[in-house]
């Protein structure tokens, strides 16, 4: 199933792509996807109902992040081997982890506001694993059997605030609108393989990021056993993981930012596409 979330900032409903490409309104099946509808029983009760009884939704809605009410949005850094070497540091012996806060979330297409005293405003995508069941402690081996799906992630960066002042990288990762998430949570069920996943980037069309998820060095099975000896995962739960070479720090001979009117677009096969233009903070 390919689950989502329609309408204007802060009163989506929930939907459901049909076969078609058309959504279909599941509010009268969940409340919202949320911690409660990617659980088990919550997966279970919307693949139980047929997407052809559910109403059509007309036109071209707004597209809220693709789940909401999660505790954490966990990221993971220098997770791919090439991405590591493109910014000249050593593969991680462990995997690196740092936190978005909430208010970084955006929706899928929505702007991303270069904040006030950027300098160095930076792309990442990433595939994003939701987690369907609680977790912890749990084995690498039955890993992916608490991940209720996948989507896309952009994992928006100020590398200004990021490295070049004090204190760890949190900062330069939680600035509004800095994690878009979607179009789709897209379930576990429909991606056969999640380590052998196609992923691009473009900014203003032109190609920087052309990746493939095999390339990580920690896949998600163990990411997913690794942070549960840190911290309880609830359902709904995102993590975020890693990206790709091609991000604008690591071009040669001279780096690449994002600045007010540039566009991204973004893509991972089986799980959508995400277009997000870039303006100025105006507050």
């Amino acid at each position: 199933m390919k689950l989502l979330r329609f309408g204007e900032r802060g009163a989506e409903k929930p939907g459901l792509l049909d076969d078609t490409g058309a959504i279909r309104d599941l509010s009268g099946v969940v409340d919202d996807i949320n911690p409660a509808s990617v659980s088990e029983a919550g997966l279970a009760k919307i693949a139980a109902v047929d997407p052809n009884s559910l109403p059509l939704v007309s036109g071209n809605p707004r597209l809220g992040p693709c789940v909401s009410g999660f505790q954490k949005f966990i990221c993971i850094g220098l997770n791919y081997s090439d991405h590591a070497a493109e910014t000249g540091a050593d593969a991680p012996p462990e995997p690196i982890i740092f936190m978005k806060t909430l208010n970084a979330l955006n929706g899928p297409n929505d702007d991303v506001i270069i904040p006030r005293g950027a300098e160095k405003t930076d792309w990442e995508i990433e595939l994003a694993m939701i987690i369907g069941k609680q977790a912890h402690h749990v084995d690498e081996a039955e890993a992916l059997d608490y991940v209720a799906g996948y989507a896309i992630a952009n994992d928006v960066s100020e590398r200004a605030f990021q490295t070049e002042r004090a204190g760890q990288w949190t900062k330069g990762k939680s600035c509004d609108t800095f994690g878009p998430l979607g179009p789709w949570l897209v379930t576990r069920d429909e991606i056969a393989d999640p380590q052998n996943l196609d992923m691009t980037l473009d900014v203003n069309g032109k190609r920087f990021q052309d990746g493939n998820t095999k390339t990580m060095i920690f896949n998600c099975a163990h990411l997913v056993a690794y942070l549960s000896t840190f911290m309880t995962l609830f359902p709904g739960d995102v993590i975020s993981t890693g990206t790709p070479p091609g991000v604008g720090m690591g071009i040669k001979p001279a780096p690449v930012f994002l600045k007010a009117g540039d566009e991204m677009t973004l893509n991972i096969a089986g799980l959508g596409t995400q277009h997000s233009r870039c303006i100025a903070w105006s507050r």
